[in-house]
């Protein structure tokens, strides 16, 4: 007999789906021009699109008070199901007074089109202070996670969503894969075991090692990198995608790895991103998350490990899904080759160590990365969009 292949249960017991169907559709259509509007942040459609699909399994919507500050205080909803980051609609009070309890709002994207309802059940003010402080460890505004905090409205409406459709990303309809596909896919491919792994930067050597190691140990690697809003000096998504496709192409096994886009925005909440990021995963049918170095981290404001340790404040049937936790590997120049401190007895300065600040610095100077930090196909096309982006730049201030 063959064996049995079964799906890891969705973060809460059950898949969330609230896309419309086209009775819903025509009858919001239809009311479209008397319902009263809310326009959504880059951020807020990004979580509406994930709420819909059920990445953010098992919202249905956006918090209502009770769980945002459970959250906030304690990482869980307040039935205790952890969840480590509120996700929340910010409005101005000029926006909330205007709209009633009860009622059904318009979601128009930042473009101005009709893209959800939120079925509005509350509308809570919320100590920005306090949010900036449990979530991500500072109150400074330099944060950038922080920063978007201080500068959104001061009240957040709560409500189940419904998305109007399931629209296609224009750069990457293909990567485009939602909790419910990718778990069929998994099974179609006799997967028990895929590890998930985050990114929002260009592939490296040391994501290439850490994401072979976890494949020596399970069945699949589901390579998910985030394409929803991030910083302005972070590299565009299109240019992340297309060295994963590099790498996919000359140094992965091609029936071992599926590559696809996370829509969510970065949040840099460090820590607790972590933790957010492993249950996204579990919602697209991942059993393993890859945790490394100052996971979703920005500037100094986490250890280098605090998005390890998080995890050891959760049961792990709690979270159902295990994280597996890798030191900051570096190429060693003694075996010209990659490693950590657990599998090499290299001196300090025979190692290399690599990260995506660094190769973005690399490039803002005009200068190649070497194969210890970038395989040469990665290096040579980040070298390439970025000097068509400085030349962009260039031409641009010329202009002005």
């Amino acid at each position: 007999m063959g064996r049995v292949i079964k799906a890891i249960a969705p973060h809460g017991g059950q898949l969330v789906n609230r896309l419309v169907s086209e009775a819903q559709r025509q009858e919001f259509l239809s009311k479209a021009d008397f319902l009263p509007k809310v326009q959504l942040t880059a951020r807020s459609l990004s979580d509406l699109e994930l709420i819909a699909i059920g990445g953010f399994s098992p919202l249905s919507g956006f918090m209502g008070k009770a769980d945002y500050e459970s959250v906030v205080i304690d990482m869980r909803l307040h039935n205790g199901l952890p969840w480590s980051v509120p996700i929340t609609l910010p409005v101005s009070e000029s926006i909330a007074e205007s709209l009633t309890i009860g009622t059904s709002i318009r979601l128009d994207d930042p473009n101005g089109k009709f893209i959800g309802v939120l079925e509005l059940s509350e509308k809570y003010t919320y100590d920005k202070l306090k949010e900036a402080l449990y979530v991500y460890r500072t109150n400074e505004d330099r944060h950038p996670g922080v920063k978007v905090v201080y500068e959104q409205g001061n009240i957040y409406l709560a409500g189940d969503v419904w998305l109007m459709e399931r629209r296609a990303h224009s750069q990457f309809p293909t990567y485009q894969i939602d909790p419910a596909e990718s778990r069929q896919l998994f099974l179609q491919k006799g997967w028990r075991t895929i590890v998930g792994f985050q990114t929002r930067n260009p592939i490296h050597r040391a994501h290439e090692y850490i994401q072979k190691c976890a494949l020596e140990s399970v069945d699949g690697l589901f390579l998910h990198p985030l394409v929803g809003a991030t910083k302005s000096d972070d590299v565009p998504a299109d240019v992340r995608m297309r060295c994963y496709e590099i790498m996919l192409e000359h140094y992965f096994p091609q029936d071992r790895v599926i590559l696809a886009i996370n829509p969510a925005a970065m949040r840099y909440a460090g820590p607790r991103e972590a933790i957010f990021h492993a249950l996204i995963r579990k919602n697209y049918g991942c059993t393993h998350f890859i945790v490394g170095r100052d996971h979703a981290g920005v500037g100094d404001y986490y250890g280098t490990y605090d998005a390890q340790y998080i995890f050891d404040e959760f049961e792990p049937s709690e979270l159902g899904i295990t994280p597996l936790m890798f030191e900051h590997a570096f190429y060693c120049k003694r075996t010209k080759g990659m490693a950590t401190s657990k599998t090499s007895s290299s001196l300090p300065e025979e190692r290399v160590h690599l990260s995506g600040t660094k190769v973005r610095e690399m490039l803002r100077r005009g200068e190649l990365p070497p194969p210890e930090f970038s395989r040469p196909e990665v290096a040579a096309e980040l070298a390439k969009v970025m000097h068509q982006m400085a030349i962009a730049e260039a031409a641009t201030e010329f202009q002005i």
